[in-house]
């Protein structure tokens, strides 16, 4: 078996983004305090503070970044959550636009290649490539007898992601019209809108094959087309309709580009910054206490750290259950874990053959069976999805960097049930059973990796794996979930699940209140920065919105 390191037991990543929090470091008062770094608290952060207002962020990891940070370990590097980004060719688009606004256009990105994603459904390979006609011709060249089909479901997507524009500003409606604004909304969105993906495209096409290819991206929402609401398929397939892009310099470029306009109105983001309750004061959010006792108060609390931590974590139980949260949960849960292999090769991308494109391999073509056969037995069932990312080949700056070197990043679903006998445990101190467990599944990655590049084997000189229980404690996401909410037809329906909360001061911001992904997540911010200005805000929802 490959020995799979455990990067708990290993020093911290060498890559290091925000200010390492001290009380004395501390320079109140401050119009908003922002709890996690994620891409929507920093997107939040940012917005509020070009708008002239004082925002401390706080984050308990060693780094900024949440989802989009990097680490280096070994003389390589990786990111962990941001494999590739759609929308980002062009200035015009509202992603871009956001992007360009937060960071003063200092963030740069670098196209993968045309072919961006490849899938492999069994032994058939579909190659998807970038631009409508692209994908329209990527299917066909597979399916060349589902013309009629293919255009029907390339028409739908542009009739949901329209749709979608009303969805999103419909989370700032105020909860008196809320009831008019759900019913005028069942009025503009399609009848696609928030069913199954698979009912959509059953109703399109019986063919189980080209359905299998036009829901091979359903790892980047972490929910089967049985489950995932079409919603969430329309937005994906949408978003890389034109290609894949990669930031330049990493993925830590993105917190790094971000926080010099929090910084610019007085703010700053702390590290090691560790955030144990809200607090709230006749029925109003006004402040934070630290893990070393420390009170910071701000009459705006803005929680990045996920809807179920928030809830059931930060805030008081009485506190949660006025705001009507039981309720709510029963309508919403985890999303999926994952195991995480990072692989670390001597030799450019170039001397390797490593490709700029997504590598999506499945056992066979029905994704839900995949993933139930996988769940009764996860040991031994293949796994349903095995993701491989080329880091140093989507960066054109890297070889600056680390040169002479690549690396490959590995990502599979996987249970929180396979590892949670571990919760609690320390650092590096799991036992010989968890390694041993670690060391299965790693070899059964890397056969996933060796059986489409065969070249590399015996080639690989670091490797290192993570579990749910990294994402637990790095993230604080307690069952290792990846996506936070499940992104199904019910989650969708829940109208709670918006920027301003029934705590008087307490906001949500991040993938929980609208999708997931990074532009998910960062548009989430936006909304929530909208949200907490009001009226203030048509400027700058003009700007970003409109162009």
């Amino acid at each position: 078996m490959a020995k799979a390191t455990t990067p708990e037991a290993l020093k911290p990543s060498t890559i290091r983004i925000g200010t390492r929090y001290r009380a004395n470091r501390l320079k109140g008062p401050y119009d908003a305090i922002v709890i996690g770094s994620g891409i929507g608290g920093l997107t939040a952060a940012a917005c509020l503070s070009k708008a002239g207002k004082k925002v401390l962020v706080l984050e308990q990891h060693y780094t900024a970044g949440g989802y989009t940070h990097s680490y280096a370990r070994n003389g390589y590097e990786w990111d962990v959550g941001v494999h590739y980004i759609g929308d980002m060719g062009t200035s015009t688009t509202l992603a871009r636009r956001l992007f360009d606004y937060i960071t003063d256009s200092k963030l740069k990105w670098a196209p993968m290649d045309e072919n961006y994603d490849r899938f492999f459904l069994g032994n058939k390979v579909i190659n998807l490539r970038a631009g409508k006609e692209g994908l329209r011709h990527s299917l066909l060249a597979s399916f060349p007898n589902d013309g009629e089909a293919i255009d029907r479901y390339v028409a739908l997507l542009d009739k949901v992601t329209t749709g979608m524009q009303w969805y999103t500003l419909s989370k700032l409606s105020p909860a008196l019209v809320r009831p008019l604004i759900t019913r005028g909304l069942k009025k503009v969105l399609p009848d696609c809108f928030n069913r199954t993906t698979y009912e959509v495209l059953r109703e399109l096409t019986d063919n189980e094959e080209l359905i299998a290819a036009i829901t091979g991206q359903w790892g980047d929402c972490g929910v089967t087309p049985k489950q995932s609401s079409f919603m969430i398929h329309s937005i994906i397939a949408k978003h890389y309709l034109h290609g894949g892009f990669y930031p330049v310099g990493g993925a830590s470029e993105i917190a790094k580009t971000i926080i010099p306009a929090i910084q610019a109105s007085g703010g700053e983001v702390f590290t090691y910054a560790d955030v144990t309750d809200i607090l709230v004061e006749k029925g109003k959010a006004v402040g934070v206490r630290m893990a070393d006792g420390e009170e910071i108060r701000s009459p705006k609390v803005i929680s990045s750290a996920g809807v179920i931590n928030t809830f059931e974590r930060l805030l008081p139980k009485e506190a949660s259950e006025k705001a009507g949260y039981p309720q709510g949960r029963k309508h919403i849960r985890p999303s999926m874990g994952h195991i995480g292999l990072y692989i670390g090769l001597k030799g450019t991308p170039e001397e390797l053959g490593l490709p700029r494109t997504n590598f999506w391999i499945y056992p066979g073509s029905d994704h839900d069976a995949n993933v139930n056969a996988f769940l009764k037995d996860p040991r031994n069932a293949p796994l349903p999805v095995v993701y491989l990312s080329f880091p140093a080949a989507k960066d054109p700056d890297y070889q600056n960097r680390w040169p002479g070197t690549s690396t490959i990043e590995v990502v599979a679903p996987t249970t929180w049930e396979m590892f949670e006998g571990w919760q609690g445990t320390t650092w590096g101190k799991r036992g010989d059973e968890y390694e041993t467990l670690k060391a299965e599944i790693t070899d059964k990655l890397l056969e996933a990796v060796y059986d489409k590049l065969p070249h590399l084997r015996g080639k690989i000189d670091y490797i290192e794996t993570s579990t749910p229980l990294s994402t637990a404690w790095f993230c604080r996401y307690e069952q290792g979930e990846l996506y936070g909410l499940d992104h199904t037809p019910e989650r969708f329906e829940q109208s709670w699940l918006r920027p301003k909360t029934n705590i008087p001061g307490l906001y949500l911001t991040g993938q929980d209140i609208l999708t997931c992904g990074v532009v998910g997540a960062m548009i989430g911010g936006l909304i929530t920065t909208l949200s907490i200005q009001g009226l203030k805000g048509a400027g700058l929802a003009k700007r970003i919105f409109v162009g």
